[in-house]
């Protein structure tokens, strides 16, 4: 079998390798395009076409020849497979780019040509490129944690006092509500979009510093006489406006701080939403069934067993979960770059932040679909609260006899009630009625009342009302109105 060779044909088949097949999480959703190949491309020509209208401000580049660069910055006039297939022999696709863009510009203006990536460096183009895409993605990825932030506020005030039960270590602990739960989720999502639009709002720089960061050629281009701290100052600015971007204090071809921001945000974001995955994956048991992802027609469905309807949604979530912050690793370890431009450790980073990009996209896309439609059955909750026969309040009672018989004496009273009950399968209040060292102190009414689950949530309520207080920051932002 030939897997790959260099014809025309596989060529043309080149640009369906990576169509999502091993990743479903991020197959078909808006980040995916946001960030593919075509975007990438799209955005080293918005930084080619922005660099030269940034120095027609500056009056280093005529104005004309600005305009005719951004008409050819088009990435349908170029071919995408070419480029990565010249990158092989530059290590990196914006030299190919480069010249790619000043033949199409030459077409139309051969003055114009002249003045494409004047004074630049590939690392410039690239990087800033790379804070486009991040950027566009962000926006993408804000709007639909701000979604699944809304739908978990309404669950939680729907289920702010539905009693079930908390586990710790895998086992029933004390009671909670669902509604705290919920509003558990919904404050780590909340957390997320506050630290990506933390990076979002300033820590995606433009790229401006020429072959070794002292943006020699910009100054060289701008002419003789040109003041140095002119050109850095309104340079820098001209870029970062046309661009959308921020304006860095220093070049950060070798400073990699706003990639392994990004990472850091981005495992977060993936993080949290995995928690909620996770949750959802251990309460759609067959044996626990208190929630059940939305119904729809064919999904989930096993290859092998009919009556299956696997949770797909959080299956796929939690792929993300467990995949990006590896990828976030990579990132953080491509900070301590030598000199002034790395070798391979710049190179590193594109595949695993694009692919984070894609990963917490896809996620968070996944998640709206989850939190809006997710089913909750309040009475498998009840019936999981009786499980154990009022084991799960045996804390209350330890808590109750404290005073009566001494903290150490209740305790034990208790857990060896406990294993009794456990053993012989009554419930926890007749077994302590029966207890002769209890004689006098609880009887069966007063035990059954301190073990009913509803009776013991502390302040579960209250903690979601003080919850659902906390707005999720505002969608102009993030949608970049």
């Amino acid at each position: 079998m030939t897997y790959a060779d260099e014809s025309p044909r596989a060529g043309t088949l080149a640009g369906h390798l990576d169509a999502g097949l091993l990743s479903p999480v991020r197959a078909g959703t808006p980040v995916e395009v946001a960030v593919g190949d075509s975007a990438w491309l799209q955005a080293m020509l918005d930084a080619e076409a922005a660099l030269a209208r940034a120095q027609a401000r500056c009056g280093t580049v005529p104005v004309q020849a600005a305009e005719a660069i951004t008409a050819a910055a088009r990435a349908d006039l170029l071919d995408v497979r070419e480029l990565a297939l010249a990158a092989r022999e530059t290590a990196n696709p914006v030299v190919g780019l480069v010249k790619a863009l000043t033949a199409v510009v030459a077409e139309r203006s051969p003055q114009a040509a002249e003045y494409v990536h004047r004074g630049s460096t590939s690392q410039d183009v690239f990087d800033t490129a790379a804070m486009l895409v991040a950027q566009r993605a962000l926006r993408l990825i804000g709007a639909d944690l701000r979604d699944v932030a809304e739908s978990l506020a309404g669950l939680a005030a729907a289920h702010r006092d539905t009693v079930t039960a908390g586990r710790t270590l895998a086992l029933h602990a004390v009671p909670t509500t669902f509604g705290l739960k919920v509003a558990g989720w919904r404050q780590l999502v909340l957390d997320a979009v506050e630290r990506l639009e933390r990076v979002a709002d300033g820590g995606l720089p433009v790229s401006l510093g020429g072959a070794a960061g002292t943006l020699a050629g910009y100054l060289q281009y701008a002419g003789q006489g040109a003041d140095p701290a002119t050109v850095l100052g309104e340079l820098g600015a001209a870029f970062a406006e046309e661009t959308g971007l921020t304006a860095p204090v220093l070049p950060w071809h070798a400073l990699r701080t706003p990639v392994a921001d990004l990472g850091a945000a981005l495992a977060h974001t993936t993080g949290a939403l995995g928690k909620i995955a996770a949750d959802v994956l251990v309460l759609t048991r067959t044996e626990i069934g208190e929630v059940a992802e939305p119904a729809v027609a064919g999904r989930g469905t096993s290859s092998a067993m009919p009556h299956k309807r696997n949770p797909v949604l959080a299956t796929l979530i939690r792929s993300a979960a467990l995949q990006v912050p590896a990828l976030a690793t990579v990132l953080m370890q491509c900070l301590p770059a030598e000199d002034e431009r790395s070798a391979g450790v710049w190179h590193a980073e594109w595949q695993p932040l694009r692919e984070a990009l894609r990963l917490t996209g896809g996620a968070a896309h996944t998640a709206v679909e989850l939190a809006r439609g997710l089913t909750v059955h309040p009475e498998r909750m009840r019936a999981n609260l009786a499980a154990t026969g009022g084991q799960l309040v045996s804390e209350r009672v330890s808590a109750v006899l404290a005073p009566r018989i001494g903290k150490t004496a209740a305790k034990e009273l208790v857990t060896q009630a406990s294993l009794l009950a456990t053993r012989t399968g009554l419930p926890l209040a007749e077994v302590l009625a029966e207890l002769p060292q209890l004689a006098g102190v609880l009887d069966r009414e007063e035990a059954a009342a301190l073990l009913d689950p509803a009776g013991y949530t502390g302040v579960a309520g209250p903690l979601v009302d003080r919850a659902l207080t906390t707005a999720a920051p505002g969608r102009a932002r993030a949608s970049g109105r």
